[in-house]
């Protein structure tokens, strides 16, 4: 309610001290007046707001009452929580500075390597970020990776020997050594059309292994016999830039993939060279949420990869895609005059990941997380 007074050009309520004597009396009532009815309009105005706030519905003011009260206990708790320290979850050792050997690989004994890090210490690390990527993002569809974290080490134990990944297994994907080109078609024809874009920069690399025993960028891995170098463009989720920038071609044809695992510990994309006479150890990948994608650039006569018990050879320019979580080796028995076998290296997402899944993994395996 709106009240308007009689007089509304009046607008100095002391004016009528300043008129004549003779004209006080008349003045002075209708001040008096105007301002009875001021006040009969400000007891309506009260009255209205008083009636309207009863004409509301109990519950609803119940209501937001709460959702006031959450909120302030909300920003409380948010305002006195303080931020509590993680060990870093890194995925694959760091050869570098490894100091025991075992299955033929390198192993560190830092506290914060993944591989080595005890699997109850492991685990409620890998809960944490989940609840972490949760609280920002949403539980919708995380049942399969919270039901893998939350018993890891039991799925870990039972597994047959055939199949043992070391890090995290991810329940109820399909399980098979070897995977169909079909499984992930457009990538697969993508590196095999660029095969010779990748053949001609890891020659220019290889050149220079005519100069030293090990050129820069260049690593040596541990093998029972024989010699395995590996060149990295994407170590551990980790771009490597000095390599990137000798391979410009290849590494831009990362960036075309659809399926390539670029942002957490598991993705890694790299040439990988044996040597003639070269045998890799039997071991296990660390994961069964990617399959491992090998593209043969040069493949001599009497060279094998066996994965779960079952051979296969490589082919110049095609792709051979396998599950690295099962026990595998791979070996070079041909003649020297032949030279190394070389691939190409890169991990894909397992097709059963799906897209909601794929982000949340890439949250808590994130690189130095």
């Amino acid at each position: 309610m709106v009240w308007v007074p009689l007089r509304s050009t009046r607008t100095d309520r002391r004016a009528p001290l300043r008129v004549p004597t003779t004209r006080c009396p008349t003045m002075s009532l209708e001040w008096l007046l105007d301002w009875s009815w001021s006040l009969d309009g400000l007891r309506d105005f009260i009255a209205t707001g008083i009636q309207s706030f009863r004409d509301c519905d109990a519950t609803a003011l119940a209501a937001v009452a709460c959702l006031l009260v959450l909120f302030v206990w909300y920003c409380y708790h948010v305002g006195r929580e303080q931020p509590r320290a993680y060990a870093t979850v890194n995925a694959l050792m760091q050869s570098a500075e490894a100091n025991g050997v075992q299955n033929g690989y390198v192993y560190c004994h830092s506290p914060e390597c993944v591989r080595c890090t005890p699997h109850d210490g492991l685990n409620q690390k890998l809960y944490h970020n989940l609840q972490e990527y949760a609280k920002r993002y949403s539980w919708s569809g995380m049942g399969r990776i919270h039901k893998g974290i939350r018993e890891q080490g039991r799925y870990l134990n039972s597994r047959p020997s055939i199949q043992k990944p070391e890090v995290f297994f991810l329940p109820d994907l399909p399980t098979m050594p070897y995977f169909s080109r079909d499984a992930q078609k457009h990538d697969v024809e993508l590196l095999e059309r660029n095969f010779q874009t990748i053949l001609c920069e890891f020659e220019t690399l290889y050149k220079a292994f005519s100069n030293c025993s090990l050129p820069q960028g260049w690593k040596m891995n541990s093998t029972p016999s024989g010699e395995w170098f590996t060149f990295y463009l994407v170590n551990q989720g980790m771009c490597v830039p000095r390599n990137c920038r000798r391979c410009p071609r290849t590494y831009r044809l990362l960036g075309s993939l659809r399926t390539c695992i670029g942002n957490n510990v598991f993705g890694n994309a790299c040439i990988s060279v044996l040597s003639p006479g070269t045998v890799i150890a039997e071991h296990y990948g660390p994961t069964n949420i990617r399959i491992r994608c090998h593209l043969g650039l040069k493949t001599p006569s009497n060279c094998e990869l066996v994965v779960g018990g079952e051979p296969q050879c490589w082919a110049e320019g095609r792709c051979l895609l396998f599950d690295d979580s099962f026990l595998h080796t791979a070996f070079h028995e041909g003649p020297p005059e032949e030279g190394p076998r070389v691939v190409f290296m890169v991990d894909l997402w397992h097709p059963n990941v799906a897209a909601a899944e794929r982000q949340a993994l890439d949250f808590i395996f994130a690189p130095g997380r």
